[in-house]
């Protein structure tokens, strides 16, 4: 194998942050408006590619309402390739604290059903992944990642900055931004990009005019933020990560333990009880609760027509929001900003196509079309539980209905809200850049496929994401991918075989698309990329692939980069 694994870290490029002319305009490649976790995924992307890029963030970088509590297992990765996913697990979750979801009645009620996923500390790594979803709550992350882009004027992030207004032309775009209470000290930027992640409300999307329509009716909700810290000693060692609420008295979504030491969040349906009042529903043991804040929010599954409006893309909240039923939203953006990052740095590295930026929201759109599918399908699935009235009853007929609950719970497919796997990793592009194989293989070709969708983990069909297998102690095959284009091959290095990558390497070379070649024996990873040679992006995701190396390197160079219909 090659020395290089990953992309460095932010800290190990040369430093960005735009500067300003002698007009007082700030000139910058990339501006990006927002600094939630895909903001800072996307900053993180584009700061390990050496691309300058100004963030602006109307808020001070404090997040009081920890709207994401899980990162999932494929942010996760992306994570990992931008070296801070030990830090968000070292964040503060305790190790040995419970990961289990469990279904009950209240807190200290009747457990009806329960899924035992283990601590952090026990649960075994799974196989197709080397980065198992993590706990860090947004109001742990967001400073995190902060720290690792860096706050002006020692990095790229102006907090306390908001987005005025925005004009987009064929030279890029003109953005206004003013600092936060002084509205009339307004200064220009110019950038050849904008991405909005700016959230759901992005006054990006609506200055472009980009509309979001509901894909299904909305609900309002009421999450209460509550401290309760007796309560973990309460529950002992068994006490949940998630407590689904399942009562009659219509509390029927998860109260779900925040940092592991007594902060807690209830999801509960809008009304005129005091905040103290629904937690004491929720939670019976006698203990003392503070309530922390009660905020209303809006359910709703939205995704925009459009990601690209001439040189502005929405990623994020911006271009898509889903119900949390299942966890897909944060990690949904997060990809997001792996995609659109590299694409942005290879055009102004000017070595991309036409094709390569119109290919982010063919790409990108169609995954969080499916995340809403699945996210919805969870919501309902829980709205049109039937919980019978006699269920808190301390009666033979309400140990009855709670046995009746429990054997439905345990039959029901209540367990894809929380592990599912294949919506995280199965994914499959379907787009212009990806480069079909030749010779066509076989119909049936070993495991490559269930039921037509790639298999999990098992697949180097184009446009899945790249299979993980370990090399080593700690090196996993996902960290070879993240500069640029890696052909990893599992020919020995034949004389026949080495003069058809040779002249892929120049066929590269002569159009200045980064290419890296790695050779690889290890018969786990041979056995998962199933074939010869395999042709990585940037971003992680299979591009081309074949049994011997490609027969027209110039024409597959070209389909890769996006300069070619």
């Amino acid at each position: 194998m090659g020395a290089e694994a990953r992309v460095p870290g932010p800290g190990s490029v040369a430093a960005t942050g735009g500067h300003e002319g002698p007009d007082g305009v700030w000139e910058t490649e990339v501006l990006v408006v927002g600094a939630g976790p895909v903001g800072l995924a996307l900053a993180l992307d584009l700061a390990a590619r050496g691309v300058d890029f100004v963030l602006v963030e109307a808020g001070d970088g404090t997040s009081v309402e920890p709207r994401i509590t899980t990162v999932g297992p494929r942010a996760m990765e992306m994570f990992r390739r931008w070296g801070v996913a030990g830090a968000l697990r070292g964040a503060g979750w305790p190790a040995d604290h419970r990961l289990d979801v469990a279904w009950v009645t209240a807190v200290g009620g009747h457990e009806l059903h329960r899924l035992a996923f283990g601590t952090t500390a026990t649960r075994p790594v799974p196989a197709h992944t080397p980065e198992p979803e993590a706990i860090c709550p947004q109001h742990w992350m967001v400073p995190l990642l902060l720290d690792r882009v860096g706050r002006h004027p020692a990095g790229p992030v102006r907090l306390g900055h908001r987005l005025l207004g925005l004009t987009a032309g064929p030279d890029g775009v003109v953005a206004g931004v003013a600092r936060a209470g002084a509205p009339g000290a307004a200064v220009t930027v110019r950038a050849r990009f904008l991405a909005g992640c700016d959230g759901a409300s992005s006054p990006v999307r609506k200055a472009c005019g980009i509309a979001t329509p509901e894909l299904h009716a909305p609900r309002t909700l009421r999450n209460i933020l509550f401290r309760a810290p007796e309560l973990p000693r309460l529950l002992g060692p068994r006490a949940p990560l998630v407590h689904f609420l399942t009562s009659p008295t219509g509390l029927r979504f998860p109260l779900r333990a925040i940092d592991g030491r007594g902060l807690y969040r209830l999801t509960a349906p809008v009304g005129p009880a005091a905040p103290l009042d629904v937690v004491r529903r929720a939670v019976l043991p006698d203990t003392p609760l503070e309530v922390v804040s009660d905020t209303v929010w809006r359910l709703a599954h939205r995704v925009a027509e459009r990601y690209r409006h001439g040189p502005v893309f929405l990623a994020g909240d911006a271009a898509h929001t889903l119900s949390p039923s299942g966890g897909f939203g944060m990690s949904t953006g997060v990809c997001d900003a792996a995609d659109l990052g590299w694409k942005l740095a290879a055009t102004l590295a000017g070595w991309a196509g036409p094709g390569l930026l119109d290919a982010y929201e063919t790409e990108r759109r169609p995954v969080a079309l499916a995340g809403v599918a699945e996210a919805h399908r969870n919501l309902r699935r829980t709205q049109e539980r039937r919980i019978p009235p006699a269920l808190l009853d301390d009666t033979p007929a309400g140990a009855r209905a709670r046995a009746a609950l429990a054997e439905e719970l345990a039959a029901s497919d209540a367990r894809r809200e929380f592990d599912r796997p294949e919506l995280h990793f199965a994914q499959r592009y379907s787009s212009p850049l990806l480069a079909a194989e030749e010779p066509a293989p076989p119909e049936s070709v070993g495991e490559e496929s269930v039921g037509g969708e790639p298999a999990l983990n098992a697949s180097t069909l184009p446009g899945t994401r790249a299979p993980h297998a370990w090399l080593a102690p700690e090196r996993s095959t996902l960290d070879l991918y993240g500069r640029g284009f890696v052909l990893l091959c599992f020919d020995r290095g034949g004389a026949g075989a080495g003069a058809g990558v040779d002249g892929t390497v120049r066929a590269f070379a002569d159009r200045r698309v980064p290419l890296r070649v790695e050779r690889c024996a290890d018969p786990v990873a041979a056995a998962r990329y199933e074939r010869r040679y395999v042709l990585v992006r940037p971003d992680g995701h299979v591009a081309w692939r074949g049994a011997v190396p490609p027969r027209d390197p110039g024409a597959l160079a070209d389909r890769v980069r996006g300069a070619r219909g």
